[in-house]
């Protein structure tokens, strides 16, 4: 506004031509700010254009390519169905800064049998709750199917644990005033493409004890109804927190058995994490967990048979 007013007034101490060339410069300036205002516009266009072809059902890249633009690459082509790369997780506690998980990288295929290996306090359980979407990644990142997970927002979390992980745990975590049935459809309620409850029941070996509630059943039947609620889901990735901890030597086997044939017969990649090594004898890659790092990973052509397991 400065340079405007200077200009008027210098103008008029010329004579009789300031209006003319107090008008004409004010016409350039105008011309040049709207010249301003059209290079950000087009800035924010170019921005969004590739948000607006792919809602138009268009191939962004394609069409950057046409528009001479450089499209970014994937890094994620030559990956793995689930695939880490340098993922840690630090607590932070006033100025106490504790490493749970240092620079973790591996890849994992669909239809695999895996087992991650670890004593108390390795960093297995936050290597599973990562996987989970149930914690943040501090550094790194998590790719599953293409999706990074470590980009979620809390809302985007909340849809990839309800849709894509189906968990197992120790202690089951049954509804006590649901039957066996209700435990499993409660849980695909809010899943998209999910199998049908009974069915899957039937498949663990409970169709004569679906419409029995917890109380009613064994700690081996009690993680056979855990293990179909997960699977009813049809999740992409199957997280086992020690499915055996809590069940006898020959209630533990039949439950192995049972996800080591989900990981066969339904192509599902089974993550179980555990400190038990007689396991990985029937795995098909095996993880070691020590002090947060991956120590070594191991992979086994030829997995031990089930029912040959001793421990």
């Amino acid at each position: 506004m400065k340079r405007i007013f200077g200009l008027r007034d210098s103008n008029k101490e010329n004579g009789s031509g300031c209006g003319k060339g107090s008008a004409q410069k004010e016409e350039e300036l105008a011309a040049a700010g709207i010249a301003a205002e059209g290079k950000q516009e087009q800035a924010e266009v170019m921005g969004t254009r590739k948000i607006r072809r792919g809602k138009a059902g268009l191939d962004p890249e394609k069409t950057d390519e046409m528009a001479g633009l450089d499209p970014s690459a994937d890094d994620t082509e030559d990956r793995g169905f689930l695939s880490l790369r340098g993922v840690g997780k630090q607590y932070v506690t006033g100025d106490i800064v504790v490493d749970a998980l240092r620079d973790v990288s591996f890849d994992l295929e669909n239809g695999q049998f895996v087992v991650v290996l670890g004593s108390s306090g390795a960093g297995k359980t936050t290597l599973l709750n990562l996987l989970g979407g149930m914690d943040n990644a501090t550094s790194g990142d998590i790719v599953l199917d293409g999706k990074d997970i470590t980009k979620l927002d809390r809302k985007g979390l909340t849809y990839y644990r309800r849709n894509d992980v189906g968990f197992v745990f120790q202690f089951y975590n049954l509804m006590p005033n649901l039957t066996a049935l209700e435990n499993v459809e409660i849980a695909v309620e809010i899943c998209k493409n999910h199998l049908d409850p009974a069915e899957v029941l039937t498949n663990v070996g409970l169709e004569e004890r679906m419409n029995n509630f917890p109380a009613q059943l064994s700690g081996g039947e009690q993680q056979r109804v855990s293990i179909a609620r997960a699977i009813a889901k049809n999740p992409k990735l199957l997280l086992c927190d020690e499915p055996t901890g809590a069940l006898d030597y020959k209630t533990g086997k039949n439950i192995l058995e049972l996800l080591y044939n989900i990981s066969k017969k339904h192509n599902k990649l089974v993550v179980v994490v555990t400190h038990n090594s007689a396991i990985r004898e029937i795995a098909d890659k095996v993880i070691y967990v020590r002090s947060g790092q991956v120590e070594s990973i191991e992979d086994n052509p030829n997995p031990m048979p089930v029912d040959q397991l001793e421990w």
